[in-house]
């Protein structure tokens, strides 16, 4: 029997038309894209609570979870009426009209566009100059394991609550956890990330070998990096109850505190997360009543001093790795395979490298993501080290473009 081309939802008063209710977005499960909607409707409290009112890049995953998303920032034409919409003007000098949701009619409507995940930015549509939420991204490097992010997790608190702030963990929904800090929106987003890298830094100084703030992937080890920059402007995360582009449909969920230490990210997935929210509510439920102040953070900014920048404009940094570069690809399987193939041409070196020194990155371009394949050769004798070679993929993301 063909599936249904479409079907139609009321949901509290509003029409919301599905396309497609039956196609399968998550084989492995066996999730169809109207289990996606429901999925999202069974949570819409959390849901909304994180991502409703504020402007969303949509990143639309068309071709399906195996295939690149590519990103949205502008409203679709002939949004419906319950979409409202923002205009953000960028630091490249551009603007878009993103979109707003502001109830569960929104959030069905997202995910018939093909969107998994929600990416909010850190601002409300009535302010658009002052972030209210402080964005804490503790990303492990390859080699970490679980215990030993939730170890920095705790850190990351107490240095919170040193400077008067209170954090609300969550799963990203892939390897690592987010901490959400609620803040008055008295400060510009220059003051926002000052605030969080000097956060970074302390968390880090507090916790040597164990997280590191380097901005240098390459210089981290094997660490979890306090990421601080997902607090810069025009930067989004997936926000709470988001689902992930991984085979077992898995979600970024809110926890509490004390289930840091017993849990699993893995558990938590479209499947197993509505009877939980059913039967235990949203941990972050009152994270909008603890909104706190910067001014003990950007003291701390005072006392610790400039860090180290990253490069901008003209020249680039040299770094103190010997780093070499093997691939640039559309794709992660590209990337993936490309590595495989040095590693066969180079199996001797191969076997001389630590997990941290194979760098996969996901690199931001116009519209969707691209990968750089890097190998740190800091564990293989100099007298061994391969000499940089042509590269086995030389994909370029802006061929064509002005």
């Amino acid at each position: 029997m063909a599936a249904k081309d479409e079907t139609h939802l009321d949901i509290e008063g509003t029409d919301v038309r599905i396309s497609h209710p039956d196609k399968v977005v998550f084989p492995e499960p066996g999730v169809t894209k109207l289990d996606l909607v429901r999925y999202y409707l069974a949570v819409a409290d959390g849901a909304l609570r994180g991502a409703a009112g504020r402007p969303l890049v949509l990143k639309r995953f068309v071709k399906g979870i195996d295939a690149e998303p590519f990103f949205q920032k502008r409203v679709p034409e002939n949004h419906p009426p319950y979409i409202d919409t923002a205009t953000l003007h960028y630091a490249s000098g551009t603007s878009a009209e993103e979109t707003v949701i502001r109830d569960a009619a929104g959030l069905a409507w997202i995910v018939n566009l093909g969107c998994l995940d929600l990416n909010p930015h850190p601002v409300r549509a009535e302010d658009l100059d002052h972030p209210d939420e402080l964005r804490i991204d503790l990303d492990p490097m390859p080699g970490v394991d679980w215990s030993q992010i939730v170890d920095a997790a705790f850190v990351a608190r107490d240095v919170l609550d040193d400077h008067g702030l209170v954090g609300w963990p969550k799963t990203s929904g892939s390897r690592g956890i987010h901490i959400l800090v609620r803040i008055r929106p008295e400060w510009e987003f220059g003051e926002v990330r000052l605030a969080a890298e000097s956060l970074a830094r302390e968390v880090a100084d507090r916790a040597p070998g164990l997280a590191t703030a380097q901005w240098w992937k390459e210089e981290r080890g094997e660490a979890v990096f306090v990421d601080f920059n997902q607090n810069a402007k025009d930067r989004t995360v997936a926000s709470a109850y988001s689902v992930r582009a991984l085979p077992d449909a898995r979600v970024s969920t809110p926890l509490a505190w004390d289930e840091l230490r017993t849990c699993r990210p893995d558990a938590f997935t479209v499947r197993t997360v509505p009877q939980r929210f059913a039967e235990q509510g949203d941990p972050h439920e009152g994270i909008d009543d603890a909104a706190g102040s910067l001014d003990a953070l950007l003291q701390l900014a005072e006392k610790l001093g400039p860090a180290e920048k990253p490069p901008r404009g003209a020249g680039r940094r040299q770094s103190t790795m010997p780093l070499i570069e093997i691939a640039r690809t559309k794709t992660k399987p590209e990337a993936e395979a490309a590595l495989e193939q040095w590693k066969a041409a180079h199996t001797d070196v191969a076997g001389m490298l630590h997990p941290a020194d194979v760098l996969v990155d996901g690199m931001r371009g116009s519209s969707s993501l691209w990968y750089r394949v890097r190998i740190n050769l800091q564990h293989v004798p100099e007298a061994e080290r391969p000499a940089p070679e042509p590269l086995l993929a030389d994909y370029d993301p802006w061929a064509g473009r002005g």
